[in-house]
C-alpha cells in the first residue's frame, strides 16, 4: 500500500472500516498481554538458579580478606564483589561501593543525600531556591520520577544518534549554576538503544559546570546487555575521561546485576572518584552497617570473574534475540512503507522505541489497552509524562514468550495504523 498521507479521504474511510473490523476481531479474542516493562523472562532467571547451590549450609562463608560474610561490617562491600562490579563498570575496586539489589535505590539515595546534606560540602539542595536536572529524551521514566519527586525543574534534552544534544548540554551546564545533574544511560539507552559516541563521552568529561556540585548520573544499566556477539557496543571509560579532563569528581556511575541474575536479588554498585566515595561513605555509615555480603559472595563464586559474567550474558542474548526479531518483523511487515511510524533497530538493551504519527501515541496505547494489551503509558519517556508531540511508545519484549509477542505486535500494528488513519481523517475533515 502507498503511504497513508497520499490516500484520498474516501480511501482513508475504506481503510478505517477495514482496520476497525480487524481491531474488533482482536478484541473478541479476549487477549491478556503485557509488553510494558523490561523484566527478564522466567527462562532468563532460570539461568542463575545454580547460584542457590553455592551458598549451602556447609559452604565456606569467608571472603577473600577473611571477613565472615554472615556478620556486620564491610560498608563498601567485600573486596571480590567490589572487583567484579568495578570490572563491570571499568573502575578500580577502590572506586566502588557495593550496595543491595537495586541501582535505582542507589540513585534515589544519592539524590536524597544531595538534597539533605549537599555534595562534598556544598549547600544542601533543599536550601536552594531552585534545582534543575537535565533529562535526555526519550529516556528512562523512573529516572525522571526520582528528580520530579524532589521538586526539581526537569529540562528535556533531545537525543541524537550519538547521545544527548551536547551543544544544549554544554549551554546549560556551563552557564547555569542551578543545573545540578543530568541523567545518562550511555550504552543501549532506554528506550531507543542509542550508544553514546566517543566524542559525546569526551564532551561530557570536558564539561565546565557553573555549579561545583554538578554531577553526571551515569547509569550503565546495559553495559553488558549485547544482543549480537559481533556488534558489541564499546565506549570510552567515563571515569578515566573525567580524570584526564581535570574533572575527576564530576561523575557517579551506577550498575547492577538486576537483568543479569535476579531482578529482586542481585547486587548493585556505584563507582566514582575517591573524594566522591569518601563523601558517600561519610553519610552511608549512619544508614547501614553493611549490605548483604552473603549475596555478594554468592555472585562472585557463581561468575568467578568478569569473563564468567560476560559468558553468562551470551545465554541471555540467545533468549532475547528471537523476541526482538519478532517485534521488528511485524513492524516492518505491517508498517513499512506507510510513512506513519519509525522505530529503532537495537543491538542491545531491553527495548524497542517506536514513534508513531504526531498526536497518535496516546490513542494507540488506549486502543491496545481496550483490546487487552498493556504498554508503558504514552509520554512516560519524557519528564512529567508529557511527550510534546505525542509520538513515542516504548515496547518491552523481554518477558513474554515469542508466541505472545507475535500476538501483541499484531494487535499493536492494527492499533497504530487505526490511530494514524483517524488522525489523517481529522486533518482532512
Amino acid at each position: 500500500m502507498k503511504p497513508y498521507a497520499q490516500l484520498t479521504r474516501e480511501e482513508l474511510l475504506a481503510l478505517q472500516k477495514e482496520l476497525q473490523k480487524a481491531y474488533e476481531d482482536q478484541k473478541a479474542r479476549g487477549l491478556s498481554l503485557d509488553i510494558s516493562r523490561g523484566k527478564p523472562s522466567s527462562e532468563q532467571l532460570d539461568l542463575s538458579m545454580p547460584m542457590f547451590d553455592i551458598m549451602h549450609s556447609s559452604a565456606e562463608m569467608i571472603a577473600a580478606d577473611g571477613t565472615d560474610v554472615r556478620n556486620y561490617g564491610q560498608l563498601s562491600g567485600i573486596p571480590e564483589a567490589r572487583k567484579l562490579m568495578g570490572d563491570l563498570m571499568g573502575a578500580d575496586p577502590s572506586q566502588v561501593i557495593v550496595f543491595g539489589n537495586s541501582s535505582l535505590n542507589i540513585m534515589y539515595d544519592t539524590v536524597a543525600r544531595s538534597v539533605l546534606f549537599g555534595v562534598m560540602g556544598s549547600t544542601p539542595w533543599s536550601k536552594l531556591d531552585n534545582v534543575k536536572f537535565l533529562c535526555p529524551v526519550p529516556g528512562y521514566d523512573r529516572h525522571f520520577s526520582v528528580t520530579e519527586q524532589f521538586g526539581f525543574e526537569l529540562i528535556s534534552i533531545p537525543m541524537t544518534k550519538d547521545g544527548p544534544d551536547m551543544d544544549l548540554v554544554e549551554e546549560y551546564v556551563n552557564n547555569d549554576p542551578e543545573v545540578k545533574g543530568i541523567w545518562c544511560v550511555p550504552v543501549y539507552s532506554n528506550p531507543d538503544g542509542t550508544v553514546y559516541s566517543a566524542e559525546t563521552v569526551k564532551r561530557f568529561a570536558a564539561l565546565k559546570p557553573a555549579a561545583s556540585d554538578f554531577r553526571i548520573y551515569w547509569d550503565n544499566a546495559y553495559v553488558v546487555h549485547h544482543l549480537y556477539d559481533d556488534n558489541e557496543a564499546v565506549i570510552p571509560n567515563i571515569l578515566e575521561e573525567c580524570e584526564k579532563a581535570g574533572n575527576p569528581d564530576m561523575v557517579y556511575q551506577f550498575a547492577s546485576t538486576s537483568k543479569i541474575t535476579f531482578s529482586g536479588a542481585g547486587i548493585a554498585a556505584m563507582s566514582a572518584s575517591k573524594a566522591n566515595i569518601d563523601d558517600v561513605l561519610s553519610k552511608l555509615k549512619w544508614q547501614t552497617i553493611g549490605h548483604d555480603k552473603v549475596n555478594q559472595l554468592r555472585h562472585v563464586r557463581f561468575f568467578k570473574d568478569i569473563n564468567g559474567l560476560k559468558d553468562h550474558m551470551k545465554k541471555h542474548a540467545a533468549i532475547l534475540r528471537p523476541k526482538f526479531a519478532a517485534v521488528i518483523k511485524t513492524l516492518e511487515d505491517d508498517l513499512g512503507g506507510l510513512d506513519i511510524a519509525r522505530w529503532n533497530y537495537p543491538t542491545g538493551g531491553y527495548f524497542v522505541s517506536f514513534d508513531g504519527m504526531e498526536g497518535t501515541a496516546k490513542r494507540t496505547v488506549a486502543l491496545c489497552k481496550e483490546a487487552g494489551l498493556v504498554l508503558t503509558g504514552a509520554g512516560a519517556a519524557y519528564p512529567y509524562g508529557k511527550d510534546p508531540k505525542d509520538t513515542n511508545i516504548r515496547i518491552a519484549p523481554s518477558l513474554p514468550p515469542v508466541s505472545e509477542i507475535e500476538q501483541a505486535m499484531e494487535l499493536f500494528s492494527i492499533c497504530a495504523r487505526l490511530a494514524a488513519v483517524e488522525k489523517l481523517l481529522e486533518e482532512k475533515a
